[in-house]
């Protein structure tokens, strides 16, 4: 399991530099800084949206800038991988974002990890000139920006957001094709089913996932993706079998061979090839270990209904002696 440290980092905290060294000192995996520009001080906004949450703590509007933070950070260690927790995206230029995070990561020598979000506070996003029902397409728009600026010598691009023409912006990333992207965890809001409950998530990957972890051990029913890295079919068989469930499994691939090969040695009990979340009457429906016992669907759960019976007869003239196995 890989610890990591989340902090705001203020003028009233521990200073990013001291702080770097202490955390990769006493063998923690990483070290995240938030983000927010300002905060308004007209407060129209609740904490995190939610209606009836207590007064937003101070440390909001007194964090250092993260990308200052972390590179500092970088400057003073070695191993120590440097992510944002959160960046918010919808509020940044994707220009200078590129630019940045493309800066940090080759001063850290690929390091960095940006982790992102459409962020809450309706008013400092009017600030910033961020429509708050935008800010999910203007992120993704970012996001996608800044892929083509660290992925290619001429980068160009046109959005319903964002356009910028052909244009050269260096330095690149030391990771290929840029620095992790990872995204999600917040609360659905707006869904009057889902109410002020936590259990109700928005899509969420979750990067750097090993087998052992919480998140691939037990079934997750939610829009959540773990990504677990492999270096063969045979190794990923193994990680989609070392679990106590196996109720459905998912392959993608080009390979019809390898498709049909995976699918016989996977344990679970419904496996789709390139789709998800196919269904039919007359598919039978049922899990593989803890999930589940029998199966619902096709011949198989009208089966569950049934009883099977044994009946013997015998046409010897004689009765045969009971105590004697034949």
């Amino acid at each position: 399991m890989k610890l990591g440290i989340a902090i705001f980092p203020t003028d009233k905290a521990i200073q990013p530099v001291q702080l770097a060294r202490e955390v990769e000192e006493r063998g923690f995996e990483s070290l995240w800084f938030p983000e927010h520009s300002h905060i308004p001080t007209s407060r129209i906004t609740p904490w995190g949206g939610r209606e009836g949450a207590p007064p937003l703590p101070e440390e909001y509007w007194r964090t250092h800038d993260q990308f200052v933070g972390l590179a500092a950070a970088a400057a003073v260690t070695e191993n120590l991988v440097l992510g944002t927790g959160i960046t918010l995206v919808a509020q940044r230029d994707p220009l200078w974002l590129a630019k940045e995070c493309a800066s940090l990561d080759l001063i850290s020598n690929g390091r960095f990890i940006l982790g992102i979000g459409y962020g809450w506070n309706k008013e400092e996003m009017a600030n910033h000139g961020v429509k708050y029902g935008e800010r999910r397409a203007i992120t993704r728009e970012n996001v996608l920006a800044c892929r083509e600026i660290w992925m290619n010598e001429e980068a160009e691009f046109s959005g319903d957001h964002v356009n910028f023409d052909s244009s050269w912006s260096w330095r690149k990333p030391v990771q290929d094709g840029g620095p992790k992207v990872l995204l999600g965890g917040g609360p659905v809001k707006g869904r009057e089913e889902c109410g002020e409950s936590p259990w109700f998530v928005e899509p969420t990957i979750f990067g750097e996932v090993t087998n052992r972890m919480r998140i691939a051990q037990e079934e997750v029913f939610g829009p959540v993706l773990s990504i677990i890295r492999f270096k063969s079919d045979e190794e990923a068989i193994e990680i989609a079998n070392d679990i106590a469930f196996g109720l459905a499994a998912g392959i993608w691939t080009q390979s019809i061979k390898r498709a049909i090969m995976i699918s016989k040695e996977i344990r679970a009990g419904t496996v789709l090839v390139n789709t998800y979340r196919a269904v039919s009457f007359l598919s039978p429906f049922g899990g593989y270990k803890k999930s589940g016992i029998g199966r619902e669907n096709g011949i198989e759960a009208i089966r569950e209904y049934m009883q099977t019976k044994s009946v013997w007869i015998s046409t010897a003239d004689d009765v045969p002696n009971p105590f004697i196995m034949r």
